[in-house]
C-alpha cells in the first residue's frame, strides 16, 4: 500500500500534456522498429489514459477507469453507420477481379491508348484508375494489376522497372477515386460528410491519372526501349473491347449518381454496387471458389483496418484528456508565417511519416492533431470565406485538406523502406516467377513521386477541382 501511494503521489506531479509529448515519442519509436500501428496505438494510449486516471483517481480505481474507457471506446465508436461502408467497397473490388471483369477493362485500354509512347503504361494507369472507382483499396488494386498487366508488358518488351513502378503508382488512386476506403476513415475521424468527400476525390483522382499518364508519354518519349508502341488494334477491335468493360462503368455510375443526387446514403450506394457486382459476377460465371476468395480476402482486409481504427481510438482519446490537439492548434495560430508555408510544412511531415507508416495508420495517428490546427489556421470553425486565411469555409477547407492530405498518404504506398504497394508488387511477381524485386519496384516508381508532388501543388494552387463537385451537393 505505501508503494501505491508513493506512486500516486509521484504521478501528481507530473504535467498531463509533457506526458503525452513523451508518449507519443515513444510511439514513434515504436512504429518505427516495426510495430504494428494497431498495437503501438492502442499500448501507448492505454498506458497514457492508466497513469491520467492514476494521477486522478489513485492507483485501483484509475486502473479500472482506464481499462473500461479502453474498452467502450473502440466499440462505441467502430459501430458508426458510416464505417459499414468500408467492407462494401472493398467487397465489390475483390468481387470485380475474381470475376475477371478487370481484364476486360485492361484490354479496353490498350486497345484504345496502345499506341502511344509507353502505351501499355498509360493504357495501365487508366485501367487502374478505372479499378479504383469500384475498388477501395490501393493495396487491392497493385495486387490484381501486377497479375495482368505487368505479364503484358514484359511480353511487348517493356523495361521491368518501368512496368512494376507503373502498376504500383497506378494502384494508389484508389485512395483518392470513389469509392474509397481511406477517405471514409478520413471523413470518420474528422466528422465531415462522408458523401461530399467521395465526390470531392473524383476529379482530383482523375487529374492525378492524367498526371501519371503524362509522366510514362514522357519517360517513354525521352527512352523508346522503357516503352514500346502497341499498333495493329482497327477502330472495329476498339469499339468490340466496351462491352467487356461496361460493368465497371455500369458500378461506378451507381455510386456516383445515387450518392449526387441523394437517393442513397453512401453506405447504401456501396450496398448497392456490390450486389450488382455480384450479379455480374455470376453472369460471368463465377465459381463458388472464386466467391468464397473474394469474401475471404475482403474480410481480411476489412479486419485489418478496424483492427487500426480500434488502436488509434484509444490512443486519440487519451491525447483528448491530455489536450494535446488544442495546445497545437492555439501554437499554429500564433505563428507568424503564410499559412501556406505552415500548410507545407505539415505535409513535409506526412513525407518523413510515409517513409516509416502505412497510409491508413499515419493518417488516423496524425489527423487528431493536424486537423485541429488547419482549421485553426484557416480562421477557426464557423468563418466565412472572406475572413479566412485559404479563402474557404471552415467545411470547405475540411474537405480540401483532406483530399490532399489523402493524396500526400499515397506517397507512403511507393517511397520506402515501407511502400507497401512496392511489396505488394513484388510479392506479385516474385509469386509469378516474373525476374522483379522489390528495389526493382521501388526504382520504377520514384518519377511518380515527383508526379504526386505536382498533384498536389495543384490542388493547392486550385482548390476548385476539390471543391466543385461537393459544392454541388
Amino acid at each position: 500500500m505505501d508503494n501505491l501511494i508513493d506512486m500516486k503521489a509521484l504521478l501528481e506531479g507530473v504535467d498531463i500534456f509533457n506526458l503525452s509529448l513523451w508518449l507519443s515519442g515513444l510511439l514513434i519509436i515504436l512504429v518505427v522498429i516495426g510495430v504494428r500501428v494497431a498495437f503501438a496505438t492502442a499500448f501507448i494510449g492505454f498506458l497514457g489514459l492508466c497513469l491520467f486516471f492514476m494521477q486522478k483517481q489513485g492507483f485501483d480505481r484509475g486502473l479500472v477507469t482506464a481499462m473500461k474507457l479502453a474498452g467502450q471506446v473502440p466499440h462505441s465508436k467502430s459501430t458508426t453507420y458510416a464505417l459499414s461502408l468500408i467492407p462494401t467497397f472493398i467487397l465489390i473490388g475483390y468481387l470485380a477481379y475474381y470475376a475477371g471483369l478487370t481484364r476486360y477493362l485492361f484490354e479496353a485500354a490498350k486497345r484504345w491508348v496502345g499506341w502511344l509512347p509507353g502505351g501499355l503504361g498509360v493504357a495501365t494507369v487508366f485501367a487502374t484508375a478505372g479499378f479504383a472507382a469500384v475498388s477501395g483499396a490501393s493495396v487491392a488494386t497493385s495486387a490484381v494489376f501486377a497479375r495482368i498487366a505487368i505479364p503484358e508488358m514484359l511480353r511487348e518488351g517493356y523495361d521491368k522497372r518501368f512496368a512494376a513502378g507503373v502498376v504500383a503508382a497506378g494502384g494508389t488512386l484508389a485512395s483518392l477515386i470513389p469509392p474509397s476506403a481511406i477517405l471514409v476513415i478520413y471523413a470518420i475521424i474528422v466528422e465531415q460528410s462522408v458523401g461530399k468527400l467521395l465526390l470531392a476525390g473524383f476529379l482530383p483522382g482523375l487529374v492525378s491519372a492524367l498526371i501519371y499518364g503524362g509522366l510514362v508519354i514522357g519517360l517513354a518519349k525521352v527512352r523508346p526501349s522503357l516503352g514500346p508502341r502497341i499498333t495493329g488494334f482497327t477502330w472495329g477491335q476498339r469499339f468490340a473491347s466496351l462491352p467487356g468493360a461496361l460493368p465497371i462503368l455500369v458500378v461506378v455510375f451507381i455510386i456516383v449518381y445515387s450518392i449526387y443526387f441523394g437517393w442513397a446514403t453512401p453506405t447504401e450506394a456501396g450496398a448497392l454496387g456490390a450486389f450488382v457486382v455480384l450479379l455480374m459476377a455470376l453472369w460471368q460465371g463465377m465459381k463458388w471458389g472464386q466467391l468464397k476468395g473474394a469474401l475471404m480476402e475482403a474480410a481480411k482486409l476489412t479486419v485489418m483496418i478496424f483492427t487500426m481504427i480500434w488502436g488509434v481510438l484509444i490512443y486519440v482519446r487519451f491525447l483528448g484528456f491530455a489536450r494535446l490537439p488544442d495546445v497545437f492548434a492555439d501554437w499554429i495560430g500564433t505563428l507568424h508565417y503564410s499559412p501556406y508555408t505552415i500548410l507545407l510544412c505539415i505535409l513535409l511531415v506526412y513525407v518523413v511519416l510515409g517513409m516509416f507508416m502505412d497510409a491508413i495508420g499515419m493518417l488516423i495517428l496524425t489527423l487528431p492533431v493536424t486537423f485541429p490546427a488547419i482549421i485553426a489556421l484557416n480562421g477557426g470553425e464557423g468563418v466565412s470565406r472572406a475572413d479566412s486565411a485559404f479563402g474557404m469555409t471552415s467545411e470547405e477547407c475540411a474537405i480540401w485538406f483532406g483530399i490532399i492530405v489523402v493524396k500526400m498518404a499515397e506517397l507512403c504506398l511507393i517511397t520506402p523502406p515501407i511502400g507497401l504497394n512496392c511489396f505488394v508488387v513484388a510479392g506479385v511477381a516474385q509469386d509469378s516467377k516474373m525476374p522483379i524485386s522489390v528495389q526493382d519496384v521501388f526504382r520504377g516508381a520514384t518519377p511518380f513521386f515527383g508526379a504526386d508532388v505536382a498533384t498536389v501543388f495543384v490542388l493547392i494552387l486550385f482548390p476548385g477541382i476539390v471543391l466543385w463537385l461537393p459544392g454541388l451537393l
